[in-house]
């Protein structure tokens, strides 16, 4: 609930050892930290300096959702919500598209959300639920009006 400022927004912003040791080793993806598949832990050596050497990951899953939005949407609003319904397995969310209709003075925003997890392959059931749940929340939550 906002920590019951809902008229304030706030931004964290960190450095942690995670982000420094992505860029000494050239991590592309923090959540590897929090893998104990071999593919990854078996690269680096204690006192040794290497660069990551990337492998294949499981196969996303791509879903789009679109909605008319209210005056006062925060895009951030909607990220933060998708990634509390999802966790780690939103690997990204990029608007696709945006139009605003002349006739009703409205607009419409797409998003496409990039679900993967790290260890697993996502079922289409899955991915489903996660999405549904998302549209019935940013609907009820944020006031959109889902397409």
């Amino acid at each position: 609930d906002m920590a019951e400022r809902g008229d304030r927004r706030g931004w964290a912003f960190g450095l942690g050892l995670e982000r420094l040791a992505m860029i000494l080793f050239e991590i592309p993806d923090i959540r590897l930290f929090w893998t104990e598949d071999k593919r990854f832990t078996s690269q680096f050596e204690e006192g040794s300096i290497t660069k990551f050497e990337p492998y294949s990951k499981y196969p996303p899953v791509f879903k789009d959702i679109a909605f008319w939005i209210p005056e006062d949407f925060v895009e951030n609003d909607f990220f933060e919500m998708a990634r509390g319904i999802a966790g780690d397995i939103v690997e990204r969310m990029e608007m696709v598209d945006e139009f605003t209709n002349p006739k009703k003075g409205k607009t419409s925003k797409c998003y496409r959300i990039t679900y993967r997890s790290m260890d697993r392959s996502l079922t289409n059931e899955e991915v489903d639920a996660l999405q549904d749940e998302l549209r019935d929340r940013a609907d009820a939550d944020l006031g959109v009006e889902v397409r």
